[in-house]
C-alpha cells in the first residue's frame, strides 16, 4: 500500500507503463543493493524489464495476436505485473494460463523448477525470468524446461547477466551473505552469468535469439516507459531433435 501512496508525489506526465497505463513524471527508484532512478511503477509495480518484455510480448509474439492464437503458457515465478495482463488475457481459457512456485501462495502449482511435474511438450511457451541465477543446478532446470516444451515452442529466459564477464562465476565455498552479495548482486544468487549465457542455453538444446529490444523502440517510446538496456532471451525448441539430447 506504501509504493502507491509514494507515487502520488511524482503525479505528472513524461512517464507512462505500458502495462497498466499510469503516467507519472517519472517512475520511483528501486533496487536491492543500489537504487535505480526511474524504475518501479507505482500502480502495477513493474520494473524496466517487465516494460521492455511487455512490449515485446504485444508486438512481437502471438500473445499479441488476440485471443484464437494464446499459447498455452506457464509462468514460472510469476512477476505481479505481467501476471495481472495474463489473468485479464486468459480469461476466457483458463487452462491455458498456468502460474508455478517455489512456495508463493499467488501461484496454481508449487514445485521446483528442477523438477518440474508436467508432460513432456505440454506447453507452447514457458516465461521463467530471474530464476536460473537462484537454482542449484541450473543446466538441470533448463533441461526440464526443454522437456515441456512442445517442438516448435518458446520461452523468454531473463537473468542477470554481466556483459563484461566472458565466463560465467559461480562458487558455493563463499558462504558470508555479505560477501555473496557484494559478488553475485544478492545473497541467495549462486552464479553471475557472464557472455556465455547464450551458449549455457544452447548447450541444453534450444536455438537462441539475444535482442537488444531496445534500440527496436524509438526514443520517444524509451524516454515514456523508462525501459532498460537489458537484453532479451527468446529461446526456442527445435522442431528436429537431436538424438544426442536424450543420450
Amino acid at each position: 500500500w506504501a509504493v502507491p501512496l509514494l507515487g502520488l508525489f511524482y503525479i505528472g506526465k513524461g512517464r507512462e507503463c505500458p502495462l497498466c497505463g499510469c503516467r507519472r513524471r517519472k517512475f520511483l527508484p528501486y533496487g536491492y543493493v543500489t537504487q535505480r532512478e526511474d524504475a518501479l511503477c507505482p500502480n502495477c509495480l513493474a520494473l524496466e524489464r517487465h516494460r521492455l518484455l511487455w512490449l515485446w510480448l504485444i508486438r512481437e509474439s502471438d500473445i499479441g495476436r488476440g485471443a484464437m492464437a494464446l499459447p498455452k503458457l506457464l509462468h514460472a515465478a510469476p512477476e505481479v505485473a505481467l501476471m495481472r495482463k495474463f489473468h485479464k488475457m486468459y480469461a476466457s481459457v483458463p487452462d491455458r494460463y498456468v502460474t508455478a512456485d517455489l512456495e508463493s501462495p499467488l501461484a496454481d502449482m508449487h514445485f521446483d523448477i528442477q523438477q518440474i511435474p508436467l508432460a513432456d511438450g505440454e506447453f507452447d511457451a514457458v516465461i521463467c525470468n530471474h530464476i536460473l541465477e537462484h537454482v542449484e543446478d541450473d543446466r538441470q532446470a533448463l533441461r526440464e524446461i526443454f522437456r515441456i516444451l512442445r517442438p516448435g515452442g518458446w520461452a523468454v529466459l531473463l537473468s542477470p547477466v554481466d556483459l563484461g564477464r566472458e565466463h560465467t562465476f559461480e562458487d558455493d565455498t563463499i558462504t558470508d551473505p555479505e560477501q555473496r552479495t557484494r559478488i553475485f548482486g544478492q545473497y541467495d544468487h549462486r552464479r553471475i552469468y557472464g557472455r556465455d549465457y547464450a551458449d549455457r542455453l544452447r548447450e541444453c538444446g534450444f536455438e537462441v535469439e539475444e535482442i537488444e529490444y531496445e534500440k527496436r523502440l524509438s526514443e520517444e517510446e524509451r524516454k515514456q516507459y523508462a525501459t532498460a538496456g537489458e537484453r532479451l532471451y527468446i529461446i526456442r525448441r527445435p522442431l528436429a531433435i537431436s538424438r544426442w539430447l536424450f543420450q
